[in-house]
């Protein structure tokens, strides 16, 4: 698979995690394809933590004037038909108060332990975590989509050797490759890609994890 199609793969079975009415958060990248794979008869509502309940389609060039929000990757955004704008306290009250059913996000490196880092890239600036400290812990289900690797370097770690968000917030990290669930045994592989053995995955991750005895196929 090329780099769109791993990252279509990926966004297509993260979409089967979400349930009709849920309210979810989407992280900058991958995260951000998930919605165009939901089945018909799943509905949810996308909250952005810079102030949006219900986020809509993304505004054309004429719509995206200086009046209308931006989204956590600082690209032009609007609520849809139903949503609303809020200021960052209600924004962040919203989250904290436990009312974001999944968060999905990106990551750089995730453990064993389902602590994630996913902010700072070595050699880089960057501006901050932005809001995902508080979606990490705020919200009720936190759901890891990214790539097995990077560059044949496992990001799938014993420990994070990356600054962290959060420690002990990940419920679930799908790839390319696997689903893994983090459970307090460690890391259990639910599901594999049928391109890949075992061995495969084990070749470019570094945590240790169990196979589940009833693992499926991921499709």
């Amino acid at each position: 698979m090329d780099k769109y199609e791993i990252k279509s793969f990926i966004a297509r079975r993260v979409a089967r995690e979400l349930n009709d009415g849920d309210v979810v958060n989407l992280g900058i990248g991958l995260p951000t394809m998930v919605p165009a794979y939901l089945p018909e008869n799943v509905r949810v509502t996308l909250q952005s933590e810079n102030g949006i309940i219900g986020t809509g389609p993304k505004p054309n060039a004429e719509e995206a004037e200086p009046r209308y929000k931006i989204d956590a990757g600082g690209a032009p955004a609007q609520a849809g038909l139903g949503g609303s704008y809020v200021d960052s306290g209600n924004s962040f009250a919203f989250i904290r108060g436990g009312h974001v059913n999944v968060s999905i996000l990106g990551g750089l490196e995730v453990d064993q332990e389902g602590s994630l880092s996913n902010w700072i890239i070595p050699g880089k600036k960057m501006p901050g975590m932005g809001g995902a400290m508080d979606l990490l812990v705020g919200a009720k289900r936190v759901i890891v989509a990214m790539e097995h690797s990077a560059k044949g370097k496992p990001k799938i770690l014993k420990k994070c050797t990356l600054p962290y968000t959060a420690v002990h917030c990940v419920h679930r990290i799908i790839t390319e490759m696997c689903v893994f669930d983090v459970t307090e045994n460690g890391l259990v592989m639910i599901e594999i890609n049928p391109e890949y053995t075992v061995d495969d995955v084990c070749a470019v991750t570094e945590a240790s994890f169990i196979v589940d005895s009833n693992i499926k196929p991921m499709c």
